[in-house]
């Protein structure tokens, strides 16, 4: 076996494990946003998206920026995609809730509220506060 065709096999079992070892997006997604660096943030996660296009936490992260950033279409979009994801995400379909009642679609906000009532392990005292709230809004 000559010199080149050891290198050949060197490199065909070292560069993939060196190209998947420092792929942890959401990771350091997380790392910038916790340090409210949010573009950098922002690439990460929608490169862990590439990776895991089914990652309803990058998705719930990116809504989070975006919220952050008043881009409340954009929010909107990442935060229907978490709950098509995981219907049951409390804080997904929460923080929809309360996007819908800025909104003023009193109705839409009211029903999530309601979704979530039912299926709340965390969220349920922050949801019942908001059921009030929309229910006032409807009323005025």
């Amino acid at each position: 076996m000559n010199i080149k065709n050891k290198i050949l096999i060197i490199l065909i079992f070292l560069l993939p494990s060196n190209l998947f070892a420092n792929t942890d997006n959401f990771g350091q997604g997380l790392i910038f946003f916790e340090k409210k660096e949010f573009e950098k943030a922002k690439f990460k996660f929608e490169q862990d998206l590439v990776m895991n296009p089914k990652s309803e936490k990058s998705y719930l992260y990116l809504s989070k920026i975006f919220n952050f950033q008043k881009k409340k279409d954009l929010e909107e979009q990442n935060l229907n995609t978490v709950i098509l994801l995981n219907p049951k995400n409390e804080e997904a379909t929460f923080n929809l809730a309360k996007l819908k009642l800025e909104k003023s679609d009193f109705q839409e906000s009211k029903m999530l509220i309601e979704k979530l009532i039912v299926f709340c392990k965390n969220y349920c005292q922050k949801s019942k506060k908001l059921k009030l709230e929309i229910e006032n809004s409807i009323k005025n």
